[in-house]
């Protein structure tokens, strides 16, 4: 299964210690090798940067692991393919505009035999995920004002995430930059970072952060996760069918909607051999 990684915050924040612990599940501690991605907000425009390579040894994702760039919106995404070839085009998060803002989308899971909506928005690539993400934005631009108020907004994809659900594992991150939405159908954790601040050292790797330093006393973040990164730290565990809205590094929003388990959620969230086989070759 893939893992994400968002990041919430009352003032611009780097995502360093939290991507650093997240490359290692990208080949190393984690079998998500088949490409990673990540968008930064950073005023009305977004930085990104992809790779099909594997996160942990990628030196793009080095690079960017040692970049202080500062947000209050991130999202990031490494891959284990299951739907579509291992290449750029189907690395998340994945991008379209709509009501003169970005939209930034990553998901993890797998909806079987999925066919979007006909509309504005179609999938570049072959993902199961990005064809989501594109009958999401139609849905959204067909159902909602351009000046939506966060709690209308927040209804409208609760009743799209648990369409997906019910068809499949989704558990997904998606922001316009002045909010980040999240929903939970099987895994998903959060944390929320404010004073007093103190240390936190990553489970993947051996690093540690003292925050009390990095931080001022006002500030907010939360970081949300496939799974936490952090073993010395407590994290809320999402619950199954659990949503939440945030914005500013607070919870504006949430709920919990009924998902099915469904039987084959494991080969959902499988790798596909075929794909495994194509890479290798």
């Amino acid at each position: 299964m893939c893992e994400l990684l968002g990041m919430s915050a009352n003032t611009p924040t780097d995502l360093c210690f939290s991507f650093t612990g997240l490359t290692r599940r990208g080949g190393e501690t984690g079998p998500h090798k088949d490409g990673w991605g990540m968008a930064f907000y950073e005023g009305k425009g977004i930085r990104l940067f992809h790779d099909p390579e594997p996160c942990a040894t990628s030196q793009i994702a080095e690079f960017v692991s040692h970049l202080p760039i500062e947000s209050e919106t991130a999202i990031c995404h490494i891959r284990q393919a299951n739907v579509g070839n291992i290449n750029l085009a189907n690395t998340h998060p994945f991008t379209r505009e709509m009501w003169g803002k970005y939209w930034v989308f990553a998901h993890n899971g797998q909806l079987p035999n999925f066919v979007p909506r006909e509309g504005m928005y179609e999938a570049v690539g072959d993902t199961d995920s990005e064809a989501m993400f594109c009958d999401l934005m139609n849905q959204v631009r067909e159902n909602l004002p351009r000046d939506a108020m966060p709690q209308q907004l927040a209804d409208t994809l609760v009743n799209i995430a648990k369409g997906y659900a019910e068809q499949g594992v989704f558990n997904c991150l998606l922001s316009n930059g002045e909010w980040l939405f999240s929903f939970c159908s099987t895994k998903m954790a959060s944390i929320t970072r404010r004073a007093p601040f103190g240390p936190a050292c990553l489970s993947d790797v051996e690093v540690e952060i003292d925050f009390a330093a990095e931080t001022t006393p006002n500030d907010v973040v939360s970081i949300i996760a496939t799974a936490p990164l952090t073993h010395d730290e407590q994290w809320d565990i999402y619950e199954r069918g659990e949503w939440k809205l945030w914005q500013q590094g607070e919870v504006i929003a949430s709920g919990k909607v009924d998902v099915p388990i469904h039987k084959s959620e494991a080969a959902m969230t499988s790798p596909d051999p075929d794909l495994s086989a194509q890479q290798a070759s």
